[in-house]
């Protein structure tokens, strides 16, 4: 069993033993999910393939919340962000937008990118150093600024 997942158990048997239901809901989102990927795929996942288990959680969850508060619906959209704390937990250290810049400077130089049909080679780069520390769609449109502009 991988480091995150093991931590991910303990983590839910402490949130049993202190009856936390809302974090334990939670924690048993994030297995269910991680569960679900294996079975899929037939595979034991290790710590990077949880990460972006995790990351895609908190990216539905961004992509919920955007859609409640459009409808109004301010208590789902606060249940969606209570939820993005806790899987928030699980993964490491947000970049800031200087460390963003930085790296996407540095893979545009590395690839050589000069246009827009060469996002793919920086996102190649990026996405592996980026995954679970960054919005990738945020990533993405500062990407798209830098080689149209």
């Amino acid at each position: 069993m991988s480091e995150l997942k093991a931590r991910i158990t303990d983590d839910m048997k402490a949130a049993m033993r202190a009856k936390d239901k809302e974090r334990l809901a939670v924690i048993r989102l994030i297995q269910a999910a991680i569960k679900q990927k294996e079975v899929d795929e037939r595979i034991e996942l290790d710590d990077a393939e949880t990460l972006a288990v995790l990351d895609k959680m908190v990216k539905q969850r961004r992509e919920s919340i955007a859609q409640y508060d459009k409808a109004g619906r301010d208590d789902l959209s606060a249940k969606e962000q209570a939820e993005i704390v806790v899987i928030q937990d699980y993964l490491p250290a947000a970049l800031s937008d200087e460390e963003i810049d930085a790296m996407i400077n540095e893979a545009v130089a590395a690839s050589g990118a000069a246009e827009m049909k060469d996002m793919g080679k920086v996102m190649g780069i990026l996405k592996p150093k980026m995954q679970g520390r960054a919005d990738m769609g945020a990533v993405s449109g500062k990407i798209k600024a830098k080689l149209t502009g």
